[in-house]
């Protein structure tokens, strides 16, 4: 098993592309199952999630195809076609892989009228039922049974009616499905306090572009006009905004000067603005943002919240940012329950930070030291990479599977501003 290591202390300086980003082609890509033509995905990530999406779109019928990119260049275009559905089963092997294989269950049903998919897998960071994705379904005409764990859900005389759903929490999965459920849907569809993530503009902007009927794109009320059917597009996926936040991490750390190439700065306002709050000088231009550290890190207080909120995928990496502030910083987790593991590491490493329940109190260090350390999910890997990079000494990553569900070719990305990080293999 491949692992990383990082021999800390050097000040990262220069530039880093900005990916396609993760959560919206994951989002993006099941689209395709709305239609018989062609839906091309351009600056799709090449991360470990997006082949294993690829991989169920194909055990559905869509044939799924790699346009003219070099292996040396970040980001792919892949055309995917679903001109029959053989399958409306989206099997345990493959979506136990990652959670968001449960993002067929939408458009399945809006095109074919049923669908059954296994309960999903992903991150151990917690509980994260998907309840309020079959309520949603089932405001807009669904049926659903839960057995042996799989979800079967069915649209009474194969298409779903319409309705109305209000989310008595926001939630970003949630939104995605019954958007995509609901723009082939008889009648109209309103749903209140809906997730307003960037990567819910994304979906609707895709959406539109293969015909749908969308009101309210970016606000809390969605108002979708069913259509009798969608046609295909092209379309680019976003840049990564936590990707972006997470080298701005980097830099911060380091004490760098890094420009995030492609950055979209009203993407990712609440990460400038806690960077901002910490110390740290953002300069943003038209396409790119650059960070300079300089004078040192101040500490924070910060609670992760629903966009326009602080994402709670950042969390992890500020926390790492925060074990070199001047002082004390208090880190509030809202989203999930169980998203504090890479503490322990990070303590292996020098840190001192405290947990009360959904509270952490981080104490800045004068010095972190690298340390072996084990990642424990996507963003607690990345939290690590960051320790390692401000430590003295060797710090190695282990289980560095989980960054490549989410990192295009990160070692790359840093060893071109100044990091001295390599992977290597157990061999």
């Amino acid at each position: 098993m491949d692992r990383i290591i990082i021999r800390g202390g050097k000040r990262l300086l220069g530039r880093i592309p900005v990916s396609g980003a993760k959560n919206a082609a994951l989002t993006l890509m099941p689209c395709a199952l709305l239609t018989d033509e062609p839906v091309t995905l351009r600056n799709l990530p090449r991360l470990a999630d997006v082949d294993s999406f690829g991989h169920l779109l194909n055990e559905l019928g869509a044939s799924t195809a790699i346009e003219g990119t070099r292996p040396t260049d970040f980001g792919r275009v892949m055309t995917m076609r679903a001109g029959h559905l053989t399958s409306t089963v989206a099997p345990y092997d493959i979506v136990r892989k990652m959670r968001a294989s449960i993002l067929v269950l939408g458009p399945l049903l809006g095109r074919a009228g049923e669908a059954t998919v296994s309960l999903p897998g992903g991150c151990a960071i917690g509980n994260r039922p998907i309840d309020l994705h079959l309520k949603a379904l089932e405001a807009i005409g669904a049926e659903i049974e839960l057995a042996a764990g799989y979800v079967k859900a069915t649209a009474p005389g194969g298409r779903l009616a319409g309705g109305r759903y209000s989310f008595p929490v926001v939630s970003v999965g949630a939104t995605e499905n019954v958007l995509m459920a609901a723009v082939t849907a008889r009648g109209t569809t309103v749903l209140d306090n809906a997730a307003r993530e960037p990567e819910i503009v994304d979906l609707c902007n895709l959406l539109v572009a293969m015909g749908a009927s969308i009101h309210g794109i970016g606000t809390e009320r969605l108002e979708i006009e069913g259509r009798d059917r969608l046609h295909g597009a092209t379309y680019s996926v976003m840049p990564d905004r936590i990707e972006a936040g997470s080298y701005a991490c980097a830099a911060a750390i380091t004490g760098g000067d890094v420009e995030l190439v492609g950055a979209d700065a009203d993407d990712m306002r609440a990460t400038l603005d806690a960077l901002v709050e910490a110390g740290i000088t953002v300069e943003e231009g038209r396409d790119s943002v650059r960070i300079i550290a300089t004078n040192g890190i101040q500490p924070l207080t910060l609670s992760t919240a629903p966009f326009p909120g602080f994402a709670t995928d950042m969390q992890a990496q500020f926390m790492a940012m925060l074990c070199k502030a001047d002082g004390a910083s208090v880190l509030t987790e809202t989203i999930f329950e169980n998203r504090y593991m890479h503490v322990p590491e990070l303590i292996r490493m020098g840190a001192n930070i405290e947990v009360h329940g959904r509270t952490a109190v981080v104490r800045g260090v004068d010095k972190m030291v690298g340390a072996p350390v084990m990642a424990t999910d996507l963003r607690a890997s990345m939290s690590l990479i960051l320790a390692g990079l401000a430590a003295e000494g060797e710090t190695q990553v282990n289980r560095v599977y989980h960054l490549d569900r989410g990192y295009e070719r990160l070692e790359e990305k840093l060893q071109a501003v100044g990091a001295d990080i390599e992977r290597v293999g157990d061999g």
